[in-house]
């Protein structure tokens, strides 16, 4: 069984080598960092990085296609929509027409983002609940999902979404824990964004893994979205405080009491259907913290 893991250098891609390395697939990676350097961004066009993969889809004709590529970052979607849109949307419909063109039978993973629900109405959030995006990384990451879903449809296709919530662990460079910990390092309160009361569903990069594996064993790929989280709803301030205890970190937070644009309020996800397919939430914040923590004091 061979995978192709696009975005093979990112955070989520480099895990996905890892790991279905480890269980004895064969596993290729592609990857291309963006023009200007940024990070946690793997760029891809119809120009070189789109000649590459014309070549790669046409010699190892992959059976499974995870896509963890593409813009991450919702602040960079709303200074730059055009880039989060080639990104997010034109690339994604560029590999379902490479693997229309050359492997039509593979299965093709994409990497979508909780985002597409914006504010849920209420919790938890379901897949069949309102989609009411709110940042141009939202819209997008639907958009993208809408392909995956017109090729299973009309070419019969085999593709799946997966709703990803907040993920995190060993090797992400951004986001909360990670500017929290650099926050650390400076004299001072930790200033944060929001009142501490907005709450996430945080997904450990493990945990995460099993659910990849748990669809590919189990799931009919139909061109669904999935929910895939840890079903478990825990506010900022219950996070960061559980994140400087483990980290023997005394310092005080302040919370700007501003929210960035783009960011929601609460999340928590219905994981009902991922459950089926067999996954079980296995690290829980705490013990994912720890692991998060060691990883940041040799490399942050």
């Amino acid at each position: 069984m061979h995978i192709l893991v696009i975005g093979s250098k990112g955070f989520v891609g480099s895990h996905v080598v890892e790991y279905f390395s480890d269980r004895k697939y064969t596993v290729s990676g592609s990857d291309m960092s963006a023009p200007d350097g940024t990070e946690n961004y793997n760029y891809f066009n119809s120009g070189t990085g789109g000649a590459g993969l014309h070549e790669i889809f046409a010699s190892i004709k992959p059976d499974i296609c995870i896509n963890a590529a593409g813009n991450g970052s919702v602040p960079v979607s709303l200074l730059n929509p055009q880039l989060d849109f080639e990104a997010n949307v034109h690339f994604n419909f560029f590999l379902l027409e490479l693997i229309r063109q050359y492997q039509p039978h593979c299965k093709y993973i994409y990497l979508s983002s909780a985002a597409v629900y914006g504010n849920p109405i209420s919790l938890p959030i379901k897949e069949t609940d309102l989609i009411k995006p709110f940042s141009p990384y939202g819209w997008h990451k639907y958009l993208a999902e809408l392909l995956c879903k017109e090729y299973a449809v009309l070419y019969n296709m085999n593709t799946v979404s997966l709703r990803v919530f907040s993920v995190y662990g060993p090797r992400l460079r951004k986001q909360i824990f990670w500017d929290t910990y650099q926050k650390m390092k400076k004299d001072g309160d930790i200033m944060l964004f929001g009142s501490g009361q907005e709450s996430r569903d945080f997904i450990y990069i493990d945990d995460l893994m099993e659910a990849i594996n748990c669809i590919l064993l189990k799931a009919n790929l139909t061109g669904q979205s999935v929910n895939v989280a840890s079903g478990t709803e825990t506010s900022i301030d219950e996070a960061i405080q559980l994140f400087l205890q483990i980290a023997g970190n005394r310092k005080g937070i302040i919370y700007s009491h501003k929210n960035k644009p783009g960011d929601p309020i609460n999340w928590r996800a219905n994981i009902d259907e991922l459950t089926s397919y067999g996954f079980k939430n296995k690290v829980s914040l705490h013990n994912g913290l720890i692991n998060t923590i060691e990883w940041l004091k040799e490399n942050a």
